[in-house]
Order: C-alpha cells, then sequence, then structure tokens
C-alpha cells in the first residue's frame, strides 16, 4: 500500500482490499493444515490439534497478534469442543503463547464460542467474516477485529480458522489513506459500527444511523450514493464498508 496525499474513494477501496487481503491469507496454511488434519482422520482427538500448531504460530505477526482453529461441536473423537489459539499480545517480547479457555460446560467459566459472531457467521453463511471492532476481554482488553473462515470436512462445517487484529494497529495504517480522501469517511462492518474514522464524531465502535448499512448489505452491497451526497462502496469481499460524506 503505496503513500500519497490525494486519493478517490475507489482508491481507498482498493488498498483497504488489499490489507484485508493479506490478513486472509496468512491463514490460508492453517486452513489447509486443519482440513488435512480432518480429512486424515474421521476421529481426531483433542491432542492431535497440536499438529497444526507451526501453521498457527507461524501466521502471528505483522498485523496479526492471534490466531488458532476452533472446531464444531463434536468434531473430536474425545471432547465436545476444541480451541487451539495462540497469540503474541501477553507476552512482552512478542513471543508465541498458547490461550487456554474453559470448554467444560459446567464451569463457570465456559465460554461457548458456538454463540459468537465470528463463529456463527461462517457456519451459516459458508463464507469468510470480519468481526468486530469489539472488546476482547478474554485476552487484551483492547478493541479487536476477528477475521475467520469456515473450515469443512467434506461438505459439512467442522469449524473455523481465525485472526485476531488490533483495531489501533488496523487504524494506523489505513487512517493516513481515509485523511486523504479530503472528506469526512469511516471505515464500517456489516451493521454500520465504525471500525476507524478521520472524523472525532464517528468514534470506533460507534453506530452510524444516518443510513441504514445492514439494509444496504441485505439489497446486495452495490455501491449507493444516498440523497446529499453520502455514498457507501463495499471493500471488496470482505464485510468492510467505505462511508465517505460530503
Amino acid at each position: 500500500m503505496t503513500d500519497t496525499h490525494t486519493l478517490t474513494g475507489e482508491e481507498v477501496v482498493t488498498q483497504v482490499s488489499a490489507l484485508v487481503e493479506e490478513i486472509f491469507a496468512r491463514l490460508k496454511p492453517v486452513l489447509a493444515a486443519a482440513e488435512t488434519l480432518l480429512a486424515e482422520s474421521a476421529d481426531p482427538s483433542a491432542e492431535a490439534l497440536h499438529t497444526i500448531r507451526p501453521q498457527v504460530v507461524e501466521a502471528l505477526g505483522g498485523l496479526v497478534v492471534g490466531a488458532g482453529f476452533v472446531t464444531a461441536p463434536n468434531v473430536l473423537a474425545d471432547q465436545e469442543l476444541g480451541f487451539e489459539w495462540w497469540t503474541s499480545c501477553r507476552t512482552d517480547d512478542g513471543s508465541p503463547e498458547q490461550l487456554f479457555i474453559s470448554l467444560d460446560p459446567e464451569s463457570p467459566n465456559f465460554l461457548d464460542y458456538t454463540r459468537q459472531s465470528w463463529f456463527t457467521v461462517p457456519r451459516d453463511s459458508g463464507r469468510r467474516h470480519v468481526n468486530g471492532p469489539y472488546v476482547d476481554y478474554l485476552c487484551t482488553d483492547e478493541y479487536t477485529l476477528t477475521f475467520t473462515v469456515p473450515v469443512t470436512r467434506g461438505e459439512e462445517f467442522a469449524g473455523v480458522v481465525g485472526a485476531d487484529v488490533y483495531v489501533r494497529e488496523f487504524e494506523r495504517t489505513v487512517s493516513r489513506r481515509l485523511r486523504a480522501l479530503g472528506r469526512t469517511a469511516a471505515l464500517l462492518n456489516a451493521q454500520g459500527r465504525v471500525i476507524v474514522s478521520n472524523s472525532v464524531r464517528k468514534a470506533t465502535g460507534s453506530l452510524v444511523r444516518e443510513i441504514d448499512v445492514p439494509a444496504w448489505w441485505a439489497s446486495g452491497a452495490e455501491p449507493y450514493t444516498a440523497p446529499g451526497g453520502m455514498t457507501l462502496r463495499r471493500c471488496g469481499d470482505s464485510p468492510i464498508t467505505l462511508l465517505v460524506t460530503t
């Protein structure tokens, strides 16, 4: 993504799309390893998840501060749920550290990730997803984006591979592009919530109400100009929208 002083909305869309694709590209080896593991064993054990650890750890770096494979219920032979996730956000030197969560439904600390949208959207849609911004209370207490891709075994959904990105680092990378537009602009998720913007009036996590972004997505997410000049453009094949106002 080259620097420049003046950009059009279409150029910003192209550059943000390229950044998103770079993040998803880091998950391709993890996805391949997870699907190979499932193809080689009809009933893998929880211990077998460790075989994809090299690919997970390799995915860390750049904007990616967490990555892993999370199974669908009953994919493993010896436990209902499976969670192989590593992070570089909790060590002083950025070295990889495994993240553990409670997978016991009887535990007061049980995390039912099957209810989280980073899991349910790829499961229900069969498509990759970007979840957030949300505060990651599990790991960092920071605004986070989670990029997930569905994992399949044959025709069946078997879980997701994913990557965590700090919103502040994502913002640092794209903010100069938004400023170069010369107009108020923001990147939104599919619910119309602000990921980053070039205006203090559109803070991260706030909801855009001037235009019905979810309805626009539901109608096909084609480039749209609202009365008054506000425009919406989808950033490539990701559920991220560039909003520009006059």
